[in-house]
């Protein structure tokens, strides 16, 4: 199974990370010296795709124009003989092949996904939401992607979670296969903690089959009124073609203040430049508010 294409949908209006995101897309606010959506976009090229298709909207031609090529900045940076950033900023435009599509309604995931359709055509693609950062060993969509190349399978992320926050995911029911993978049975969006078949649950990565769109296509509105992704993907594992791995490493909701903040100083603590003088700015902060 060949898998090239990456759908990373963008056209939300970010309300998690208001006030900062009223004129700026979420996806361009930066984690230490990147903005999030060029950290989704590298762990795609690290996992072997070569393209992208961004789901987006009229407000946010920003996140294209980050991996097109700027020749002022190339120009003054030259001039001005900072031969290492202008390296950088013309690394960052030649990344990966950018496709656009406009989500002219949000009207939930499955919507969004369904929106790509013309650009997957009869591929399989992955799925990736810039909310989820992925990092460090048996992370990322690298997994899923080695899952779905080896089984001709869908397949989801997912992570273990506390039962009190089950009702924050889709959660998923199914047998283990060994090697932290599932075939999967149920999936239910947004459960209980009472009504939870597990606390196995979907993040932002996926690797979906092109019968996806046929099943989307029918789809209707599901939680909070939307189209949504989950429910889609029942349709998948009622003829076992999904299966599930659970995904290692280090995770950051880069929508969730706390952890969007942490994933600034977990990489910050792995610049040697800046690690010593953080620790002991933070060691600083931290005595004073005890």
């Amino acid at each position: 199974m060949e898998i090239k294409k990456a759908v990373i949908p963008v056209a939300g209006w970010g309300t998690r990370s208001l006030p900062a995101t009223k004129n700026v897309p979420k996806e361009m606010l930066p984690i230490f010296r990147k903005p999030i959506v060029q950290y989704i976009v590298e762990e795609g090229i690290d996992a072997g795709l070569t393209d992208v298709v961004f789901v987006t909207n009229q407000n946010k031609t920003i996140i294209e124009d980050h991996f097109d090529r700027n020749f002022l900045l190339e120009q003054l940076l030259e001039r001005a003989g900072k031969t290492r950033l202008l390296e950088e900023v013309r690394r960052v435009a030649d990344l990966v092949n950018v496709i656009a599509v406009r989500q002219k309604e949000q009207l939930g995931l499955g919507h969004a996904v369904l929106t790509a359709r013309e650009t997957c055509k009869n591929e399989a693609f992955a799925v990736m939401l810039g909310d989820d950062l992925m990092f460090g060993i048996n992370a990322g969509i690298g997994e899923l992607l080695n899952a779905a190349r080896e089984t001709g399978k869908a397949v989801v992320g997912v992570i273990e979670v506390p039962q009190e926050k089950v009702s924050k995911y889709g959660v998923i029911n199914g047998e283990e296969i060994g090697n932290d993978r599932y075939r999967v049975t149920q999936l239910v969006e947004k459960p209980s903690p009472e009504e939870a078949p597990s606390n196995l649950a979907i993040i932002g990565r996926y690797v979906l089959l092109p019968e996806i769109f046929d099943i989307l296509e029918g789809q209707k509105a599901g939680v909070g009124g939307e189209i949504q992704l989950t429910d889609a993907l029942q349709g998948l594992a009622d003829q076992d073609k999904l299966l599930a791995v659970k995904l290692g490493g280090q995770r950051f909701d880069a929508g969730d203040w706390v952890e969007y903040l942490t994933a600034n100083i977990y990489f910050a603590l792995h610049d040697e430049e800046l690690r010593d003088d953080l620790v002991k700015r933070l060691q600083e902060l931290l005595s004073c508010s005890s």
